[in-house]
């Protein structure tokens, strides 16, 4: 990524490495079980139900132990609307949940749902599908070995990171905001810049308390390790433009966050963006993806 060399965490004692050396892209036997869980998102149509996993001891355990570590991260370094949320999460702390389990109970809170996928997914549908009340999310786990951090989209970034936003009136919306906005794009370089300011925000965002940055992106939320290291990011004001030719890594960790004052500054400032755009936007904003910008929604 334009020079930048990402690390990531590749043992339970701490120690760094490159993102390709994640045993989460290299164990014959985890990549195996995931092929097989991934293989049930064949032909999934939005809005279906998930099939049932069985999970493995291993995989419970993981999920524990993740989720142990996650929130008392998320006690120091997230934000409070992203607390509060948590509260009103029902996201269960001891078995990993069936997509279903969750999303029952986020439909009488915000009207959200999850729907299945196996992993990255087009933009169009990915975005698009959010204005309807579905979020993407995957059904397996994270590698044992490192359950505090994934290179990759797992049910723990998604149900229990996005879970948390999606029990809340205020995240719920602006996921509906980009997903509007989303609907009604066709070009693929204009829902991209959709899809970069959904990374910067939704994934990757920060709010200033009190001059501390607090984490409330999803995938902060969903990352023990590095929403204990946002003091190590270079963190800049909430500014679309800046975020639209912003290089980031989704593989590794952010070099590079956006920081708001508040929540309602966060949906202020993309509805004001988002409204305006239509299918010429990018040239008038003379935006040129970063080569290590994707032209899927990666789910991390």
């Amino acid at each position: 990524m334009n020079g930048i060399q990402v690390r990531t965490p590749v043992a339970a004692d701490g120690r760094l490495g490159a993102a390709a050396e994640h045993p989460g892209l290299s164990d014959p036997d985890y990549l195996l079980r995931r092929q097989a869980i991934v293989a049930l998102a064949r032909g999934h149509q939005v809005g279906d139900p998930s099939p049932r996993v069985d999970y493995s001891r291993s995989e419970e355990r993981t999920w524990r132990t993740a989720l142990r570590a996650l929130r008392k991260a998320q006690d120091e370094h997230a934000c409070r609307a992203a607390l509060d949320a948590r509260d009103q999460a029902p996201i269960p702390a001891d078995h990993i949940p069936q997509h279903a389990e969750v999303g029952t109970h986020l439909r009488r809170l915000t009207g959200f749902d999850f729907t299945l996928t196996g992993g990255m997914v087009e933009n169009k549908r990915f975005l698009g599908s959010m204005a309807e009340g579905y979020l993407h999310a995957v059904q397996f786990v994270r590698h044992p070995a490192v359950p505090q951090y994934t290179p990759e989209p797992d049910i723990i970034h998604d149900v229990f990171g996005h879970g948390i936003h999606l029990a809340s009136p205020t995240f719920a919306a602006i996921y509906r905001v980009i997903g509007h906005a989303a609907s009604r794009i066709e070009r693929k370089d204009v829902l991209q810049m959709i899809s970069d300011v959904y990374w910067f925000t939704l994934e990757y965002g920060v709010l200033d308390e009190d001059g501390t940055p607090k984490a409330y992106g999803a995938a902060l939320l969903s990352s023990c390790g590095e929403i204990r290291r946002l003091h190590a990011a270079r963190i800049r004001p909430l500014d679309i433009n800046a975020m639209l030719t912003t290089a980031y890594h989704y593989h590794g960790y952010q070099p590079v966050l956006f920081s708001a004052r508040s929540l309602n500054e966060v949906t202020d400032t993309l509805a004001d963006f988002l409204e305006k755009l239509d299918d010429d936007s990018a040239p008038r904003h003379a935006v040129q993806a970063a080569p290590s910008t994707p032209a899927a929604t990666p789910l991390i």
